[in-house]
């Protein structure tokens, strides 16, 4: 497939999984994480780079755009996948503005900055950018204000970016439950009983695999979603859905 795709965060268990599935799609994937590249990246090129830096310095993101560009090579960037994001959990009296400021700055400022950066390349191919929400942006629990607040504004972006780049870029966002990365596992190792309430709390009485999310954003990036923008898609296994009145 002549096209490339642009996936943040891609060293995550949501984000490993977009890459493989985008390039057993046939799409040029181009890898972007803080950290360095796994030995498993299946990608076709992989950049490390920082974005929350992106939104202090305009020289790191047009040096960025240029490396990305350069990995294209013939296969023009049609779909940006803002994946990438920070968790800071604290309750409000522990919190600090500084907590607030990167998870606002990773988490919706990056998001926005590089759907500006490459808005000439995916307008020119009538391309697609998918942000990875959150289920916290409609309901969230203790200690989540700076992560569900991020999140809740990065939907709003979504929203506001479709109006914007209508009908050249379309925009839409995945809003997944808990998802049964690494990351999430390690902070139930030892506590199954916990894990095993939170499936059960789901509908559908388990969470969801990184690669089912992964599957959506496919058919996000698809013709078959040509009249979807502006669009978020709770993929919460029905959790939104359920009152936890006591019994």
């Amino acid at each position: 497939m002549n096209v490339s795709v642009l996936i943040t965060g891609c060293n995550g268990g949501i984000g490993s999984s977009l890459v493989e599935t985008f390039s057993e799609a046939g799409f040029r994937v181009i890898g972007v994480d803080k950290t360095a590249r796994r030995d498993d990246f299946t990608g076709a090129v992989f950049l490390q780079a920082d974005i929350g830096l992106f939104g202090h310095d305009e020289s790191v993101i047009d040096q960025f755009s240029v490396d990305v560009r350069t990995a294209c090579g013939d296969h023009p960037l049609g779909i940006l996948i803002n994946n990438a994001a920070v968790q800071i959990l604290g309750a409000t009296e522990d919190l600090t503005a500084s907590d607030f400021a990167h998870s606002m700055n990773v988490n919706v400022i990056a998001p926005f900055v590089l759907t500006k950066a490459f808005l000439s390349d995916l307008r020119a191919g009538k391309g697609v950018v998918i942000n990875i929400g959150s289920v916290h942006a409609q309901a969230t629990k203790p200690e989540f204000a700076a992560y569900g607040t991020s999140k809740s504004a990065l939907h709003g972006l979504t929203r506001a970016l479709a109006v914007d780049l209508g009908p050249e870029v379309r925009v839409n966002t995945i809003a997944p439950a808990a998802t049964a990365t690494s990351m999430l596992k390690a902070g139930f190792e030892g506590n199954e009983q916990a894990f095993q309430a939170l499936r059960e709390v789901h509908p559908l009485k388990r969470v969801a695999e990184p690669s089912e999310i992964a599957k959506i954003a496919l058919f996000l990036a698809s013709e078959d979603c040509s009249f979807l923008t502006g669009a978020t898609i709770y993929a919460d296994g029905g959790v939104l859905s359920r009152l936890h009145d006591p019994a």
